[in-house]
């Protein structure tokens, strides 16, 4: 069974991705990854916004996603936004010094201005 489940829209000229569940293994990174290749090659859309209000868990290799996500997203020219990480997440972010690299917000809102 899957544990992660996320969704995306398209708002004012960025994809926002609410995540919720458990992220850590690559099969949620494929899926992830295909939806913003999508993006960034047929639809034009370089900033991506990431919802992790419901997200309740991520791991290393979670993480790694990210990392790669950012780096792909960089090298068009593009943004990622992460909003409103949990706590636990938030605390990983901090133990990795990921928080020094990724543009972390409070919430969607604020990452659309």
């Amino acid at each position: 069974m899957k544990d992660m489940k996320f969704t995306h829209e398209l708002r004012d000229g960025k994809a926002i991705f609410r995540l919720s569940g458990r992220l850590f293994n690559e099969a949620d990174r494929n899926e992830i990854a295909s939806v913003i290749q999508d993006y960034l090659e047929n639809k034009g859309i370089k900033d991506f916004i990431f919802d992790f209000s419901e997200l309740q868990y991520i791991n290393s290799s979670g993480l790694g996603i990210f990392i790669s996500l950012y780096t792909k997203i960089q090298n068009r020219g593009g943004s990622l936004i992460l909003c409103n990480p949990p706590r636990s997440v938030r605390n990983l972010l901090n133990i990795t010094k990921l928080d020094t690299i990724f543009d972390i917000r409070d919430s969607v809102e604020e990452a659309l201005q």
